[in-house]
């Protein structure tokens, strides 16, 4: 059981032995329907790099998610739960880049499946385990090391895969959302974008907006016409684009989202 083995890690991930050693016990469970029920071998070590800069960037996300960005997972997984309906799905679901975890914590409150945190930076597997553990969901948990353009897990695995701010860094983002439409089932939900959801209210998002001091510049709408091209060109069918805009807020920049689901394998 990957959470358990690795929650005894209290603080944050500055032990690499320890993350590194829940790199090979998540990896190894990859492409298992019941992830826990593996038993975990340490002989399938993926190559991860041992960088400070990496540790330095999974710190201050780390504190990111435990102040800005805070009043942001709650709702969003609110939002992700009712819009997707998973409160009683059962299965595997990834969230890629998840980085703390935070998100991933509140969905495991919300649904039952168990959740994956696929993240490219393995300092954040300690903190993510712990807070799990400490939120009563670290048995329903599990971190792999990936790279968001070649995700390691086998086709057609994940029955839903999320992603909050993650896929704007991605080199390829083409190679990205192909890989996410290869990890899911046939009947898979696949809900990726950046910003807030629409439950949030617009008092939090401009405190939020303030706190970050102008780092969020990009403009949405242009955003959302490149993500168009990009789906249409690998050809998935039938994904929705969301652009929350809660009234009279305009000026408030929520980001956007796209939602598509992966058809089920015809008989």
């Amino acid at each position: 059981m990957p959470g358990r083995l690795l929650t005894r890690v209290r603080a944050p991930v500055c032990l690499l032995g320890l993350v590194l050693a829940g790199c090979a016990i998540a990896a190894d469970n990859v492409g298992h329907d019941n992830p826990r029920r593996a038993e975990p071998s340490r002989t399938t070590l993926p190559a991860v790099p041992a960088d400070a800069e990496q540790q330095r960037a999974a710190e201050r996300m780390i504190r990111a998610s435990r102040d800005v960005l805070a009043p942001v997972y709650a709702p969003l997984a609110e939002q992700i739960t009712r819009k997707l309906r998973l409160a009683d799905k059962t299965g595997i679901g990834i969230d890629v880049g998840s980085g703390p975890g935070d998100l991933i914590v509140e969905l495991c409150k919300r649904t039952r499946l168990h959740w994956i945190n696929a993240d490219i930076n393995p300092y954040f597997f300690g903190h993510f385990l712990d807070i799990a553990r400490r939120q009563g969901v670290g048995h329903r948990v599990s971190a792999v090391y990936a790279d968001a353009q070649a995700l390691p897990f086998r086709d057609d695995y994940a029955d839903v895969i999320v992603s909050r701010g993650s896929y704007h860094f991605w080199p390829d983002r083409k190679k990205g959302f192909q890989e996410v439409y290869r990890v899911l089932k046939p009947g898979g939900v696949a809900y990726v974008g950046r910003g807030f959801p629409d439950n949030l209210p617009p008092s939090v998002a401009q405190g939020i907006r303030q706190k970050q001091a102008g780092s969020v510049n990009y403009d949405r709408r242009k955003e959302a016409d490149d993500l168009r091209r990009i789906l249409d060109d690998i050809g998935i069918p039938g994904y929705r684009i969301h652009l929350p805009d809660p009234p009279d807020h305009s000026d408030l920049n929520y980001g956007l989202w796209v939602e598509f689901h992966k058809p089920n394998a015809r008989p």
